[in-house]
């Protein structure tokens, strides 16, 4: 569980500074990384390197597409 929270955090670090989003802060990034490896797990498959039972392209493409509906500024 703690593991798959630290790879969520990690996957909505890399979809914000990959997308130029505002800094979201931990809780943002965990929420953002989780959904979005849920949203990109189930648009695009379980493909590619996998951490905690989590398909990282696959989860982080899914967090771009969630952070394209986040309002936010950009840096």
């Amino acid at each position: 569980m703690i593991t798959s929270i630290l790879v969520g955090a990690l996957i909505g670090a890399v979809a914000a500074r990959i997308m130029d989003h505002k800094k979201l802060g931990c809780l943002a990034n965990v929420l953002v990384g989780l959904s979005g490896s849920a949203l990109g797990q189930a648009l695009f498959g379980s493909w590619g390197p996998h951490l905690a039972d989590m398909a990282v392209v696959p989860s982080v493409i899914g967090a771009m597409l969630l952070l394209l509906i986040i309002p936010g500024k950009k840096r």
